[in-house]
């Protein structure tokens, strides 16, 4: 709901600051106060598009502000979290335009395109008779408007339900497939690739342990020398080490009765025999076992040149062929699960399909009921309203060889006529904003249990009307404030009569400037302006008596 709107230098308007409150709210005024420009500043600040013609003479920009409530509009907080803006129970818009035609939008503070900021006002205000922010010529909100005057929401929840299996199975079906249109040859190809490498009969770490023995046969003379020489210089000979190292042991020990401080030294050399005892040992039992064997290192050759072919032939390293086998092995399980997960979607998605079609078929039936009871309904007020001759219908085509959407397979459309014998056109190509209003006031009124946008607009909504036609459009209008904030620009007193708030537009003039100003009526003020509005400029104690009669309470308004 609107709350608040200010206006700065916005054509002859120079600053306004309008308070509103739900009901209904009339603009009334003098032809040329400036009634309608309020209605454009909405349009503006909701996102219609604008040029610097628009700048109060003199000004270097235009700026209007819109305050909302955003009170148990679900939808609008949606929509505020899935962009990422800040809110809590309203929602401050602001709209700038310069000289040079720049335009800059604010939803709370943050800076906006004016392509969002459309959006969000669509959803905030529909505004009639200037084709502005008219969601009423839009499908998807025709079709709303049907299953909400149908009470078809149990119907529809079980359609979008086997929608959205529908929609899940498919999607993940895709996800399969996506970049992967030779499943089953790629399947083949790991299949084939995985035969391969298990013919090699793979050890774990075989390449590591072959490379190992393959350096040690090589290598068996060098070693084999060098160990001899090893034992040979240790203890094999006179002058080995062990025989040296023990003639010191001996000389140190006896001379530890003369010199104690001698034990650590003779403990470490007595450590020293030992492991060098031991490194004997080792070496004698390590050449004992290295043995020239040119067959075996034939044989190691040729298994280290195969795996290196192999390794090439995979693009990996030889030491890698054991862990790029069971990477191999993987994708193909990957694979096959896929298959099966394939096959599990399609038995999925082809339920869900024909449970969906069901479902479409079922609400299809109601919404043909509904439509039968809603264009009866509208036709009727249409009639009531002045317009004798026109038709309204409703045209729902179902169609099956589309995808099948979260609303079911109706494609619905108003149309109108209101000259008899021309052809049905569609909503939102009617050619008088006057007869536009009034057909949407009564398709509003109609379906007004709906769960639409909150704030209506209704200019020149009685254009071409009057005596007991613009008694019916008020109080048409009023019923629809009942469940929403209505505004209404007239220049009836019947519909300004029953209005809940009044606010009179004045345009003032001094040597220099001219000034728009809106102010509410009290309720003698209001007196004054129905009475203005029924006899003219001159106002008689006649014009002011009607004027009282037409502001009874007790016919639904509220007078003050």
């Amino acid at each position: 709901m609107l709350r608040q709107l200010i206006i700065r230098d916005f054509a002859v308007i120079e600053t306004l600051d309008l308070q509103f409150q739900s009901g209904m709210i009339v603009f009334t005024g003098e032809t040329g106060a400036g009634k309608s420009i309020l209605v454009d500043a909405m349009a503006l600040v909701l996102g219609d598009r604008a040029d610097n013609t628009i700048i109060r003479g003199g000004c270097d920009r235009t700026e209007i502000t819109a305050v909302f409530s955003t009170e148990q509009n679900h939808a609008i907080r949606v929509f505020l979290d899935e962009q990422g803006i800040e809110y809590d129970d309203e929602i401050l818009i602001r709209r700038i335009i310069n000289k040079e035609g720049r335009s800059r939008a604010f939803i709370n503070g943050t800076p906006v395109p004016l392509q969002l900021l459309r959006e969000l006002g669509e959803q905030l205000v529909d505004i009639h008779g200037q084709n502005t922010h008219q969601s009423l010529s839009r499908r998807d909100v025709q079709r709303s408007l049907i299953d909400d005057f149908g009470q078809h929401e149990g119907v529809l929840q079980e359609v979008k339900q086997s929608w959205k299996e529908w929609h899940e199975a498919t999607t993940q079906l895709a996800a399969l497939t996506v970049g992967n249109s030779d499943h089953e040859a790629h399947i083949a190809l790991l299949r084939y690739q995985i035969q391969e490498l298990d013919l090699l009969q793979l050890e774990p770490s075989e390449y590591q342990k072959l490379s190992e023995e393959h350096s040690r046969l090589a290598n068996v003379n060098r070693l084999l020398g060098t160990s001899q020489q090893a034992l040979n210089d240790l203890s094999e000979n006179e002058k080995s080490i062990a025989s040296r190292l023990d003639l010191i042991l001996r000389e140190l020990q006896a001379l530890q009765t003369v010199d104690p401080s001698l034990s650590a030294a003779i403990g470490f050399l007595e450590n020293a025999t030992i492991q060098i005892d031991e490194a004997r040992d080792e070496l004698r039992q390590y050449t004992d076992h290295l043995d020239l064997d040119p067959e075996r290192l034939q044989v190691v050759e040729k298994r280290l040149d195969v795996l290196h072919d192999m390794a090439r032939k995979h693009r990996v390293r030889p030491e890698d062929l054991d862990s790029h086998l069971n990477r191999l092995a993987d994708e193909l399980k990957h694979h096959i699960d896929n298959s099966n997960r394939g096959d599990e979607l399609r038995s999925i998605q082809s339920r869900a399909l024909d449970l969906y079609y069901q479902h479409a078929s079922k609400l299809n039936a109601c919404r043909k009921t509904a439509i039968k009871e809603f264009t009866q309904a509208v036709t009727k007020k249409i009639h009531a309203l002045g317009m004798d001759g026109s038709i309204f219908q409703i045209e729902m085509e179902s169609v099956k060889d589309h995808d099948p959407s979260p609303y079911g397979m109706d494609h619905i459309e108003f149309l109108i006529t209101t000259n008899p014998g021309q052809p049905l056109r569609s909503l939102g190509k009617v050619a008088s904003g006057g007869e536009l209003s009034r057909i949407s006031l009564a398709i509003r009124v109609t379906g007004s249990q709906d769960k639409g946008i909150q704030t209506l607009v209704f200019d020149e909504v009685d254009a071409g009307i009057g005596g007991g036609v613009a008694e019916i459009v008020g109080d048409l209008l009023h019923e629809l404030a009942k469940h929403r904030q209505v505004f209404c620009v007239t220049h009836l007193p019947q519909i300004a009569s029953l209005a809940d708030h009044h606010m009179q537009v004045q345009k003032l003039m001094n040597e220099k400037q001219t000034f728009t100003l809106v102010n509410e009526l009290n309720k003698n003020e209001r007196v004054d302006e129905i009475a203005r509005m029924l006899g003219g400029i001159r106002i008689t104690d006649q014009s002011r008596a009607h004027a009282m009669e037409m502001l009874n309470p007790e016919r639904g308004n509220l007078a003050g």
